[in-house]
């Protein structure tokens, strides 16, 4: 079960820019009921441990330490909130694929996962976060295919781009578009370096698209 969601973003107006410097850390939540009430606008992160989605949250933010770092993957254990203001929040999911987490554990995590995308009524979009060295693995895959299946807006970042010669990289980008083309998803994907802040600019025009829907109304 899933909310069948479609969005169709207006072209003639002007998209307001949020303020993402002025995002905080609110909550960890471990049950959905933890949560703020189920209103205004969600963006979510998620993405394989490792991949380098807690980086890209405080480089989105441009504010160090917001998202807790660690060399250790699978530290994300809990749906943690952070408020742009009274109206929009960042929520980061806990990561996936961590190999070395008991089964139990990381099943528990994945429920939680599961739960809050197919029930969150205020979620409009949700990015997925891929190491640009390791894109589209079969868990990757199968949550876009989800995304597509219940018209859940999705762009995926490909982060830790300053890996690769920028050629490489480019041609890994290309790759991923392709790949998406061929079953006929309409999804964005960009590159992003939390190391040398490339794709900040093109994340927050995402962003902004997304958390403008309720000013301007969905069709």
């Amino acid at each position: 079960m899933c909310i069948i969601r479609s969005f169709v973003l207006d072209t003639y107006y002007s998209v307001n820019t949020l303020n993402y410097n002025k995002a905080t850390f609110l909550l960890s939540a471990v049950e959905l009921k933890q949560l703020p009430a189920d209103e205004g606008s969600e963006v979510a992160i998620i993405g394989r441990s490792n991949a380098g989605k807690s980086s890209a949250i405080n480089t989105i933010t441009s504010i160090k330490g917001l998202a807790r770092t660690s060399k250790t993957p699978g530290r994300t254990q809990a749906i943690n909130v952070f408020p742009i203001d009274s109206h929009n929040r960042l929520i980061d999911l806990p990561g996936y694929g961590y190999t070395k987490a008991p089964i139990m554990v990381s099943q528990r995590w994945m429920d939680k996962v599961n739960e809050y995308l197919e029930t969150r009524a205020c979620l409009r979009g949700l990015i997925l976060v891929m190491d640009i060295r390791h894109p589209l693995k079969e868990q990757d895959q199968r949550l876009i295919d989800w995304c597509v299946g219940c018209k859940l807006p999705l762009h995926i970042m490909l982060t830790k781009t300053d890996k690769l010669k920028r050629a490489k990289a480019q041609n890994t980008l290309q790759e991923v578009k392709k790949a998406l083309e061929e079953k006929k998803y309409k999804i964005s994907v960009q590159l992003f370096s939390s190391l040398e802040h490339i794709g900040i600019e093109e994340i927050h025009e995402q962003l902004d698209s997304w958390f403008n829907q309720d000013t301007h109304g969905k069709k």
